[in-house]
């Protein structure tokens, strides 16, 4: 009994996580102002970041200063400004469609640059997958506005580059010491393009507090523990 008890959590456990990510598009368009990616991006990855610094009191050390920082420029910086980007562009259903097809690149770039072979199983997967976000959530008259599909397949691409560098380099920590090095490296990293590219965000609503929170406790340092 407490074995199926463990599975069943384990399985409940696994799919909160893309439950939680899957409403950043919901979140982002109902509750937060319009035409701020980077800013909201920003938000997302640095207090998150440092609530997890927090937590597991470990800093990077040597050649994994550098390694954090391009990691969370990929994982985190550019993938969730182009997120945003896409999320303000596009319906969330077709946002959602364009980034499903990251696994398959992460199957293209994990041979290219690791030498792992691409099995047949793994694209039908990744297809059906895609298939499947677009089934669920793509409207008949979903609109395609080329500026939005770009910044998706591009923070597709971004994070991609940034598992697959992940794997290759194997930190010497847990993943959840790792995650909050990226996340607070990335949120750096948005900081001066948050204060340079953007005009500064209004005054903020009750709604806007409630989707910043949402996005980066729960969506982001949730997620991780």
């Amino acid at each position: 009994m407490k074995t199926n008890s463990r599975y069943f959590a384990d399985v409940l456990t696994t799919a909160l996580a893309p439950a939680i990510w899957g409403s950043t598009y919901f979140v982002t368009t109902s509750l937060l102002p319009h035409g701020y990616p980077v800013t909201v991006a920003m938000l997302r990855a640095l207090p998150a970041g440092l609530l997890l610094l927090l937590i597991v009191r470990k800093l990077p050390t040597g050649i994994w200063w550098c390694r954090a920082f391009i990691l969370g420029g990929l994982n985190f910086s550019f993938f969730w400004a182009m997120l945003f980007v896409s999320a303000y562009r596009l319906p969330g259903g077709v946002a959602a469609t364009v980034g499903a097809v990251q696994p398959l690149i992460v199957i293209a770039l994990s041979r290219l640059f690791l030498g792992k072979p691409i099995r047949f199983l793994a694209v039908v997967a990744g297809l059906i997958g895609m298939s499947g976000v677009a089934l669920l959530v793509l409207a008949p008259n979903a609109a395609l506005d080329p500026v939005g599909v770009t910044a998706g397949l591009a923070g597709a691409l971004s994070m991609a580059f940034g598992t697959v560098l992940t794997r290759h380099w194997q930190p010497p920590v847990s993943s959840l010491t790792f995650t909050s090095w990226q996340l607070t490296a990335g949120g750096i990293l948005l900081v001066p393009f948050a204060l340079f590219l953007e005009p500064t965000l209004p005054v903020p609503t009750t709604a806007n507090i409630l989707g910043i929170a949402w996005l980066g406790l729960i969506g982001a340092a949730f997620t991780y523990l």
